[in-house]
């Protein structure tokens, strides 16, 4: 039989209107962006990653989205999009952002699109995950962030971002869109690494939650991440305000 995901890739129609949704998305995007002001706290932490000569693995909320691929924008920045109808347009717009892509998601392609990660990290890029994504639970963080930090002894920072005035979506994920002409307050967190270790990521079938109960570590790393990322908002909605 037949996958969905064949369905679309076989349509040209629904190939047209992906690339239609992605240019779009990206024009009505830049354009709020023009409009937005910025205010950053703990960005010396970017900075002494680089000057290490490592490359970050950004962990942030999916709800965040938005406003995260505006301010990191231009960067090559690698992050994995779902196989899906949604990821192809999705990767469309980031990838006019400036980001790199890694097709596959916690439900297919994992393994996958870990590895090339992974492949990412060794030619120097830096990557970047919503580590609820992409369909939650909300604010619980799955573990494929924290499983590339150990394979590659990269480390994981976190980051909030919160908008001064905002829409908030009835999604799963309360994405937050700025409202134009406001200030988003970006916080970034410490850097932390997890001990290197060979262990391969999950296969399809498996997910990155397959990950939790394979090593302590990692579960140590996935609740570490959760708490600094709480404390991060209540740092990004102070500078907001």
């Amino acid at each position: 039989m037949t996958s969905s995901r064949s369905n679309w890739r076989a349509s040209r129609l629904k190939r047209c209107e992906a690339r239609a949704i992605s240019v779009a998305g990206h024009w009505l995007i830049s354009l709020l962006g023009r409009t937005l002001r910025w205010r950053t706290d703990g960005l010396e932490h970017l900075e002494a990653v680089a000057r290490s000569g490592r490359q970050p693995v950004l962990a942030f909320w999916h709800g965040r989205i938005l406003p995260a691929t505006l301010y990191f924008r231009d960067r090559g920045i690698v992050v994995m999009t779902s196989e899906n109808f949604d990821g192809q347009w999705i990767a469309g717009i980031i990838e006019r952002f400036g980001y790199g892509t890694a097709r596959g998601s916690t439900s297919r392609g994992a393994r996958r699109a870990l590895l090339q990660m992974r492949r990412e990290m060794a030619a120097g890029k830096a990557t970047a995950f919503t580590i609820d994504g992409p369909r939650g639970p909300a604010r619980v963080a799955q573990a494929g962030a924290v499983w590339l930090a150990m394979a590659t002894g990269n480390p994981v920072v976190p980051f909030h971002l919160e908008a001064s005035r905002h829409w908030t979506l009835r999604s799963w994920d309360r994405a937050q869109i700025p409202m134009p002409f406001t200030t988003v307050a970006l916080a970034v967190g410490e850097p932390f690494h997890v001990a290197a270790d060979a262990t391969e990521p999950p296969d399809r079938g498996e997910g990155e939650g397959a990950l939790d109960s394979g090593d302590e570590r990692i579960e140590r790393a996935r609740r570490l991440l959760e708490e600094r990322l709480v404390a991060l908002e209540a740092r990004a909605r102070e500078l907001a305000t």
